[in-house]
């Protein structure tokens, strides 16, 4: 299995730009040049014969990074078997590329043991063909091998680095891709509660004034006349948060968002705008603050007011004739309460587990660190009560 290992291309010879051809072309042609001046030893012209050798054995060497063990083994076997031929044929430096090759392309293991064969080589004909200083040749020998192996090594941990930075790369990528979504996903989530809050609450109004129009036309139809225009109002705001609403989804996907003047995002300050709106449809709330009013930060003010339009937005719709209705906030230390009751018959007919609304604000209540808790209080009513726990930095 090593054997088949070894004889496998290390590259892939279709993707293989001509550049890459081009260059390895010219190292085994370096390799023949800097060879051919030993043939010339004897002050004769070397023969044909050992010219065609000498190519032959470093040949291979345009190869070498697709067959890095294969050429490394055809230039020392053949390398000393032309040495053993003729002694003036020398292929030094194209054992030492074929071994830097194998050790930038393969095992560190296996550039060792290449290392190893070609130094044991290298030391053996140096022996043979020096007579009393073989050994500072042998010094000299084992440097330009350790110089290969080194040179090789540092490649392929380059090379190796630079690989795990390209995948570090694709995966970061692959991430802020993945974090997109889910951004988006959560921003979708977002806008739906806000199109559910806004239309259910203000339909759940305009429903009940049209039904109190309908009421009241018969014997006064004055104040029929007033309740429409209350819901032509309450129309046109519904309008106005709708557009306000995907104004800010279009501007965002058109990559402007400060092109069109919005209109700011409700806060606790438009709670009595809110309750008011609320009893011209007929359902009569109170309105109770306690303790000194802190200011909070934007999102939970919103999410605040969100739950206190749901909640009377549940009223209008469950409650029944002649419900009351009760927002209490109250400001504590470290924290803000809120709850909304009501004494209709809401415990009866809302669904066990709530809808789609109750939900909504759950989820909103939670993405702050609240605590949200809705329920019957009795044979009749319904509570919806939230706590919200304040960091220091939050209420300053």
């Amino acid at each position: 299995m090593t054997t088949l290992r070894c004889l496998r291309p290390a590259e892939h010879l279709d993707g293989r730009s001509s550049a890459r051809w081009a260059f390895d072309a010219i190292v085994a042609a370096l390799a023949v040049a800097v060879a051919m001046p030993d043939l010339f030893h004897d002050g004769e012209g070397p023969p044909l014969v050992a010219i065609a050798v000498l190519v032959a054995v470093l040949a291979p060497l345009v190869v070498r990074r697709i067959f890095p063990i294969p050429v490394f083994t055809w230039v020392l076997i053949s390398a000393v078997a032309a040495g053993l031929w003729n002694d003036n044929l020398a292929a030094d430096l194209g054992l030492l590329i074929a071994l830097y090759t194998v050790a930038a392309t393969q095992s560190r293991l296996e550039a060792l043991a290449a290392a190893a064969v070609l130094e044991f080589a290298m030391i053996v004909a140096t022996v043979r063909s020096t007579d009393g200083s073989w050994w500072h040749a042998s010094i000299l020998v084992s440097g330009l091998v350790g110089t290969a192996l080194g040179l090789g090594l540092y490649a392929s941990t380059r090379r190796a680095y630079l690989a795990e930075l390209r995948d570090r790369a694709v995966r970061l990528e692959r991430e802020r891709d993945q974090q997109g979504e889910l951004a988006a996903a959560a921003e979708r989530a977002r806008i739906s509660r806000e199109m559910h809050d806004i239309v259910a609450h203000h339909l759940t109004v305009m429903v009940a004034l049209s039904e109190g129009a309908v009421a009241a036309s018969a014997t006064s139809p004055e104040r029929g006349i007033e309740v429409m225009r209350t819901v032509s109002a309450t129309g046109r705001q519904a309008l106005a948060d709708t557009r306000r609403l995907l104004g800010v989804l279009r501007e965002n996907e058109l990559g402007n968002p400060g092109d069109c003047a919005l209109a700011p995002v409700p806060d606790l300050a438009e709670l009595d705008v809110l309750i008011a709106r609320v009893r011209d449809a007929g359902l009569p709330t109170s309105l109770e603050v306690h303790g000194n009013a802190i200011d909070l930060p934007a999102t939970i003010q919103l999410t605040v007011y969100r739950l206190v339009q749901e909640a009377l937005t549940n009223t209008l719709k469950h409650g029944g004739h002649g419900t009351r209705a009760s927002v209490r906030l109250r400001y504590l230390p470290g924290e803000i309460r809120v709850d909304v009751e009501d004494d209709g018959a809401g415990a009866a007919t809302t669904p066990s587990g709530g809808g789609g609304g109750l939900i909504g604000m759950r989820e909103r209540v939670h993405t702050y660190g609240g605590v949200l808790r809705s329920g019957p209080m009795g044979p009749r009513g319904w509570r919806v009560s939230a706590r919200f726990r304040l960091d220091e930095g939050e209420s300053t």
